[in-house]
């Protein structure tokens, strides 16, 4: 090794858990096959994981190596950074007045008919200055590095008109190079026809494809796009189109689907090879078979089943008989999922999806770095890979998703640096 100094030490692990294992998302059982490090130590130098395992066998792998910072972990559960692979973090307002609506029986679809959800937080999301949105969106991030994220997703959406998109976007390049949490940008331009559109959903499309998608891809403001295809949204073919033309520009491509009714969503991003299908709680197995023969990641978001009160949940299970790489997210939004809490989801995870810890812990990991393009840098602590990792104040990894409601993350490392502790923010 050559004579460099450790920059940080992390000792005294209980439970470590690295993730390390075959490159690639884990699938099917390979979800739950999650070896624990009774007695783990990490080495850290510029940023990157040098060696993670046993602690005797750290020690002896750095030997004679000055050490410049130790962290005790005083015996606790260490694992990945987690990675939230599904937010809408960048808007404005909140619609807690909606709540009201959804006690008396309102669904999701008939708020919107009425105005509301999303088109509501579009006007507020209009009218605020990019000042405005960066402020309320570090806010939430903040919280979202408190509860031991350290890689976000964040999409677009609440513009749809190309100035206020690249506001948006603007604001998560902002972000990205000013706070702990790496940002992954997707762009969402259809996520709605916008209300000056009514009934003219084929000329939106027309100016998503023509004038925006050319535009952000132009000025470097997004890897990914998303479409929302749903009943009342965006059709199977309006959606199919959207994405064919991002995938001709270079975008990464994602979709909501089959989220509240099954139009083909999951098997249209089999078709189009997306990275990721998002929702999915219609759709069919058909549907998991076509994500599944094309590699497409499924993102299930157990917290917006949860909130809208749905009693149908994503068939994690049968994701996972069917040999696909589940993860999980927030979906951190004003509406349908106004919580940054990923531990709450891990809880969701297993409660109303069926998925063990172990599993839980794989989705909100690996299989979440991968959904956004990064399992070749987080998700897992092996040498070579950023270090990213999380001390939570637990003795293994079932406690967390059993003793809910709390947050459980005393020390958060991202890229080498301690960015919370104590349960504290201290970047």
């Amino acid at each position: 090794m050559e004579q460099q100094q450790i920059d940080l030490f992390v000792h005294h692990i209980g439970e470590l858990i690295t993730m390390a294992g075959e490159a690639g998302a884990h699938t099917g059982s390979r979800m739950a096959d999650v070896p624990v490090v009774k007695g783990g130590a990490v080495a850290i130098r510029d940023g990157v994981i040098v060696a993670a395992g046993p602690e005797a066998d750290v020690r002896a792998q750095i030997a004679g190596l000055p050490v410049a910072q130790e962290l005790d972990a005083r015996g606790r559960l260490v694992t990945p950074g987690l990675v939230d692979p599904h937010t809408h973090l960048v808007h404005g307002g909140s619609r807690e007045h909606e709540l009201a609506m959804k006690l008396q029986g309102a669904t999701y679809l008939e708020i919107l008919a009425q105005g509301g959800g999303i088109l509501s937080t579009v006007r507020a999301t209009r009218s605020a200055t990019e000042d405005e949105l960066y402020a309320k969106a570090k806010r939430s991030l903040d919280t979202l590095l408190l509860q031991g994220v350290t890689t976000c997703e964040a999409k677009s959406g609440y513009g749809l008109t190309l100035e206020d998109e690249l506001k948006q976007l603007q604001v998560t390049k902002r972000l990205n190079e000013a706070h702990p949490v790496e940002l992954v940008s997707t762009f969402m331009g259809a996520h709605m026809v916008p209300e000056e559109y009514k009934g003219r959903s084929a000329d939106y499309v027309k100016l998503v494809i023509h004038e925006m998608l050319p535009e952000v891809k132009r000025l470097g403001l997004a890897e990914f796009c998303d479409v929302f295809c749903e009943h009342g949204v965006f059709s199977p073919e309006e959606s199919e189109e959207i994405l064919a033309a991002a995938k001709a520009l270079g975008f990464g491509v994602k979709i909501h689907a089959d989220e509240i009714e099954p139009l083909g969503g999951a098997e249209l991003a089999g078709k189009l090879g997306c990275i990721s299908a998002e929702h999915l709680l219609a759709a069919t197995d058909a549907g998991f078979e076509a994500m599944r023969d094309a590699g497409v990641i499924a993102v299930c978001l157990p917290a917006t089943s949860f909130n809208l009160r749905l009693k149908q949940h994503a068939r994690a299970r049968r994701m996972i008989e069917l040999g696909l790489a589940v993860a999980l997210s927030t979906d951190y939004n004003p509406g349908s999922s106004p919580t940054e809490s990923i531990q709450l989801v891990m809880t969701l995870g297993c409660l109303n999806l069926g998925l063990t810890p172990e599993e839980v812990l794989t989705a909100v990991t690996v299989n979440a770095a991968h959904a956004i393009g990064r399992g070749d840098r987080v998700g897992s602590l092996v040498p070579g890979k950023q270090a990213d990792l999380v001390i939570f104040d637990a003795a293994n990894l079932a406690y967390v998703p059993y003793h809910f409601g709390i947050n459980h993350v005393d020390t958060v490392v991202k890229g080498g640096k301690i960015v919370v502790r104590d349960g504290r923010l201290a970047y």
